[in-house]
């Protein structure tokens, strides 16, 4: 009996039997563990039992639609997200980037191309960003971020959560204080050459990134320049 493939768990959540079969064989396939869920109670038990890298998340589901349960899973942590859905509108898309996904493809997906998704959140989740960063945190206005483990606390010292692409966009500006940044450049530092499946995203991603930072700088923390792009107004310091 071959062994088990060893590479990192995957957790497909989908009430069609169909979709899950198809795509469980093609990801064991490709070395990884796959558990699967109809609706979001089997996804909560799959997640209490088990440490999930990336979790395949379809939109219309009994119950808690895919929309609820991608906001729930973006509050637990460090969890890559991809929602898949038949519908594939720009505003479905919006929507489940809004609620913390990190990639969205219509149903049904090239098995290839979800693959190379897949792999994708993985490379950011896993440390990409750790020789980028070399270990070293940030702070401004009262609040800190770490980037390894990340982390950013507002000035009460209080967790703030991110979704990965605010991690990704807020790195990006730490790093680039003071500097005018275009809609491309963000897309560059934030995404690196898988941008393109994130060109419509960026100014949901900052407004929400916006939010998150609340009262920093009175609320000034990123400003708009127009026809020009963000600027982070913070002084940034590195500890």
């Amino acid at each position: 009996m071959p062994d088990k493939p060893a590479g990192p768990s995957i957790l497909i959540v989908d009430d069609d039997p169909s979709v899950q079969a198809a795509v469980s064989d093609f990801l064991t396939a490709n070395g990884y563990r796959v558990h699967v869920a109809a609706d979001g109670p089997g996804m909560r038990r799959v997640l209490d039992r088990h440490e999930i890298a990336v979790v395949l998340l379809d939109v219309m589901l009994p119950g808690d639609d895919g929309l609820a349960l991608a906001r729930e899973l973006r509050d637990i942590g460090d969890i890559g997200i991809i929602m898949l859905s038949a519908r594939g509108s720009e505003a479905d898309r919006v929507s489940g980037l809004e609620m913390g996904a990190d990639d969205y493809l219509p149903k049904p997906a090239a098995p290839r191309e979800l693959l190379a998704r897949i792999r994708a959140v993985q490379r950011r989740y896993q440390g990409d960003r750790a020789g980028r960063v070399q270990g070293t945190g940030f702070s401004f206005e009262g609040w800190t971020f770490d980037p390894v483990r990340r982390v950013l606390r507002d000035r009460a010292g209080l967790v703030v959560s991110l979704s990965e692409g605010e991690f990704e966009l807020l790195l990006a500006f730490v790093e680039n204080p003071g500097q005018v940044l275009s809609r491309d450049q963000l897309l560059e530092l934030a995404r690196g050459e898988e941008s393109e499946a994130f060109d419509r995203a960026v100014d949901v991603q900052v407004s929400r990134l916006r939010r998150k930072l609340g009262q920093c700088l009175n609320g000034e923390a990123i400003r708009t320049v127009r026809g020009e792009g963000y600027l982070f107004a913070p002084v940034v310091g590195r500890s």
